[in-house]
C-alpha cells in the first residue's frame, strides 16, 4: 500500500475559496463545461464512470441499475426546488445514514452549504451535465466534479434522493463524495462526524451522553445557535442490533441529526426539548413530545408554529432532553470554528497542520506500550507561550486524523486504532529516545485508541514545551496522518524529526609507526594484490571476509561484492576503480567505528539490529536525518523482520558517508560564493 511523502512544516488552514481542482484532465468545472457548451455534448466524467466499479468494489450490484441523467428520470428536473432544506435527504439502499445525518446538518447553514453546494448550477439553457461540489481534506479544499448519470432501478434514484421527485441536489452531492472516495460501496458505515468535517473542515468533539457535563443542555444550545453540526446515535451490542427498532421508534446503531433546540411552556413549566430528524426520512420517536403525542395540545398554536411542529412522518421529531440522554448514547459536534463551547465569548483560534506518515521499520512504533518502538514514531514539538485571557493555563485542541482509509478500503484497509501522548519536554531540542519515556509519565493524552478517522480532545496545561506523540495502537500499522492543533493563544509548533544535520568525527591522524593489525593487513595486501598494492573489488572481498571471520564478537554471513564496490567508491582517489593500501587503512578505521555502532544496536547479538534502531545509531555515527529520509533508507536496507543484517548497515553507512562529502562540497561552493558576492 503506496504512503507519499508528506510535507510536515506547519501549515495555516486552507481557505474554501482556494478550492483545487482535481479532474484528471486538469481543467477546471467551467472550463470543462465551456468545453461541453462549445461542443454540444453531455459530459461523461472519465475519473467516475457509470459503470459498476463506481458502485461496488467487492460485490456485484444485487439487482440491474440503469444509470440515467436527471432528465431522462422526470421531465422537469431541478437541482434545488423552494431552498435546500433537511426534507431533501431521504436514504436510500446505502449504509451511508452518517452521511446523510451530516447533510441535513450542512442545510442548516446557508453560507456552508453553499461552500459546499455551489447554487449557480441548474438544468437551464447552459446545462451540460456537470455539476460540481467543494469538499474539505486535510487542510485542503477540493474542487470534485462529476457528471449527472445517476444509478436508478425501474425509474426511481436507488441511493439518496429528496422527498421531491424532480429535485437533484442532494442525489449529486452523495455522487460527488462517493467519487472522492472511490465508489457508493466505499460510504458504507461511518460516523457522522467525519462528513460534517469534510463539508466545514471544523474539528469534531464527542461526548457519551451518559457522562456528559451538567451544563450539557447549554453546550448543545451554544453549538447549534453557532451553527455547529451536531449529531448523535444509539449504541448496538452486537451486529445483530444493528438497525434494530426500540419500543419508542428509535433506531439503533444509525445516525441521527440535532437540527434544532428550544425550551416550551407546558402547564407553566419550561420544558426542554431537541429536535431530531432520521435520515431515512420516516420512523420516528413515539414517546412524550412526539409528533402526534397529548403534550402539544397544551402548547399554545403559535408556540408550535414558533417551533415548526407539524404531525408528519418526515423522519423529524421532538423529544424531551431528559428522553434525549435517556435513550441516546452518543453526540457528536462539529464546530465551524473549534470556539470553546464552555463560555458565552466567540474566541478566534490560531490553528497549525502537521502533515506525516506511520511507515512499518522505522515510524510505525505503536503506543506506550510498545516501549521499544514508541519512541520511534513521529514527535512534534508544541510552545505554549500565552495563558488564555483570565486564566493560568493554555487551552488547546489536538486533532490527528488518519487519511484516506476510506477511499483506501478496496484495497482492504480499515479504520486504524490511533490515539496521542503528550509529554513536557526536556531543554534540548532533538527526537526524543526510549530512555526518556522509560522514566517520564506522560502529562496528558487522548481520552481513547479508537478506529475513528479522527480522535480530537481538549485540553488546558501550564505554559510550557510539550512533546506530542501521534501513534497507531499497535506498531507496524502504515498510514498517512494530519494532526491540527488549535490554541485559543499563539503556540508554536515544530516538527522534531525534519531536521537533517551531520557532525562526523574527524579522522584520526595516521601514525608513523605501523600497527600489529596494519603489519598483517599489508602481508595478507601483498599475497592479494602484488606488487601494487592495489585490490580490486572482488580481491577486497576475499581480504574483509577472511578478516571479519576471525573477529568473534560479530555475526555475519559475508560481505557482498556490492559493498566491496561502494567501498572503493568511497576511498577510491586515483580513480582507477582500485583500493591503494594507505586508502584502505584510513576505511578500516572508520569500519572498526561502524562495527562498534553496529554491536552497540545488535541486542541480541544475532548479526542483525532492528530498523527501529537505526535512528539512533545513525545518530551515534553522527548523522540527524529527517523522518522522510529515516524511511527511505528502512525501506532500502531492512528486511520483512524490520532487521539491518550488517552488510546492510554497513552499505547503508558507506553510502551516507559518499553523500555527506558531496553535501558539503556543495556547502563549501556555496561559501564561496556568497563571499563572493559579498565581496563584490
Amino acid at each position: 500500500m503506496p504512503y507519499l511523502y508528506q510535507d510536515s512544516k506547519a501549515r495555516l488552514p486552507a481557505l474554501p475559496r482556494t478550492a483545487r481542482a482535481i479532474h484528471s484532465s486538469g481543467k477546471t468545472y467551467k472550463e470543462l463545461k465551456e468545453e461541453c457548451l462549445h461542443q454540444g455534448v453531455l459530459f461523461e466524467d472519465p475519473d467516475f464512470p457509470a459503470c459498476n466499479s463506481s458502485l461496488f468494489f467487492s460485490e456485484r450490484p444485487p439487482i440491474p441499475f440503469i444509470w440515467k441523467r436527471p432528465r431522462d428520470i422526470v421531465k422537469d428536473p431541478k437541482f434545488i426546488l423552494g431552498g435546500a432544506t433537511r426534507t431533501d435527504i431521504c436514504q436510500g439502499d446505502l449504509g451511508d445514514c452518517w452521511l446523510l445525518a451530516a447533510i441535513a446538518c450542512l442545510t442548516l447553514n446557508e453560507k456552508t452549504l453553499a461552500r459546499v453546494v455551489p447554487l449557480d448550477q441548474n438544468f437551464g439553457p447552459d446545462y451540460a451535465g456537470i455539476f460540481h461540489f467543494q469538499f474539505w481534506q486535510h487542510n485542503e479544499w477540493l474542487d470534485v466534479v462529476i457528471d449527472d448519470r445517476l444509478p436508478t432501478f425501474k425509474g426511481r434514484l436507488v441511493f439518496l434522493h429528496s422527498a421531491e421527485r424532480n429535485e437533484f441536489w442532494s442525489a449529486l452531492l452523495e455522487k460527488a463524495y462517493a467519487k472522492l472516495n472511490g465508489s457508493y460501496e466505499a460510504l458504507k458505515g461511518g460516523s457522522t462526524i467525519e462528513a460534517m468535517e469534510d463539508f466545514t473542515g471544523g474539528v469534531g468533539e464527542m461526548y457519551e451522553v451518559k457522562k456528559a457535563p451538567e451544563n450539557f443542555y447549554e453546550i448543545l444550545e451554544k453549538a447549534l445557535k453557532r451553527c455547529s453540526m451536531v449529531g448523535c446515535s444509539i449504541d448496538i451490542s452486537s451486529a445483530a442490533e444493528s438497525e434494530a427498532k426500540t419500543p419508542f421508534g428509535l433506531i439503533k446503531g444509525h445516525a441521527y441529526s440535532v437540527t434544532g433546540i428550544s425550551e416550551v411552556n407546558y402547564l407553566g413549566q419550561q420544558v426542554q426539548l431537541l429536535r431530531i430528524r432520521n435520515p431515512w426520512g420516516q420512523v420516528e420517536w413515539n414517546g412524550p413530545w412526539s409528533d402526534n403525542s397529548p403534550e402539544w395540545r397544551s402548547v399554545s398554536v403559535s408556540e408550535q408554529r414558533r417551533l415548526s411542529q407539524a404531525a408528519r412522518d418526515d423522519g423529524e421529531f421532538w423529544m424531551k432532553f431528559e428522553d434525549f440522554k435517556a435513550h441516546f448514547d452518543k453526540v457528536e459536534i462539529c464546530n465551524l470554528t473549534p470556539d470553546a463551547l464552555e463560555d458565552s465569548t466567540a474566541h478566534k483560534w490560531e490553528v497549525t497542520i502537521h502533515q506525516g506518515s506511520w511507515i512499518r521499520g522505522s515510524t510505525a512504533g505503536g503506543c506506550r506500550n510498545f516501549l521499544e518502538t514508541f519512541w520511534t514514531n513521529p514527535q512534534i514539538k508544541l510552545h505554549l507561550t500565552e495563558k488564555d485571557d483570565g486564566q493560568d493555563d493554555c487551552t488547546f485542541i489536538a486533532a490527528l486524523m488518519q487519511k484516506d482509509r476510506r477511499k483506501l478500503k478496496k484495497l482492504g484497509a480499515e479504520m486504524l486504532t490511533i490515539g496521542y501522548s503528550i509529554y513536557e519536554s526536556p531543554s534540548r531540542v532533538e527526537h526524543l529516545g526510549k530512555d526518556f519515556f522509560r522514566y517520564h509519565p506522560s502529562k496528558a493524552r487522548s481520552k481513547t485508541y479508537i478506529n475513528l478517522r479522527e480522535v480530537s480532545n481538549r485540553f488546558k496545561l501550564p505554559p510550557g514545551d510539550y512533546v506530542l506523540i501521534p501513534t497507531t495502537f499497535e506498531p507496524h500499522q502504515e498510514a498517512d496522518f494530519c494532526l491540527r492543533i488549535f490554541s485559543e493563544k499563539k503556540a508554536i509548533t515544530e516538527d522534531l524529526d525534519e531536521n537533517v544535520a551531520i557532525d562526523l568525527p574527524e579522522p584520526p591522524s595516521p601514525s608513523p609507526q605501523e600497527t600489529d593489525e596494519e603489519k598483517q593487513f599489508r602481508a595478507l595486501f601483498e599475497q592479494i594484490s602484488g606488487k601494487d598494492m592495489e585490490v580490486s573489488a572482488e580481491e577486497l572481498e576475499y581480504v574483509l571476509n577472511a578478516v571479519l571471520k576471525k573477529t568473534k564478537n560479530i555475526k555475519f554471513k559475508n560481505l557482498s561484492l556490492i559493498s566491496c564496490r561502494n567501498i572503493i567508491s568511497l576511498m577510491d582517489t586515483s580513480g582507477n576503480g582500485k583500493l591503494e593500501f594507505s586508502e584502505f587503512k584510513v576505511f578500516w578505521e572508520k569500519m572498526k567505528k561502524w562495527i562498534n555502532i553496529f554491536l552497540q544496536f545488535d541486542f541480541d547479538k544475532s548479526g542483525s539490529m532492528s530498523s527501529y534502531e537505526l535512528r539512533s545509531a545513525l545518530k551515534a555515527a553522527g548523522y540527524q536525518l529527517s523522518n522522510y529520509l529515516l524511511q527511505l533508507i528502512v525501506l532500502r536496507y531492512s528486511d520483512e523482520q524490520f532487521q539491518i543484517e550488517f552488510d546492510d548497515f554497513l552499505n547503508c553507512f558507506i553510502r551516507l558517508e559518499n553523500a555527506s562529502r558531496v553535501f558539503q562540497a556543495l556547502s563549501m561552493k556555496n561559501k564561496e560564493f556568497i563571499n563572493l558576492n559579498i565581496g563584490e
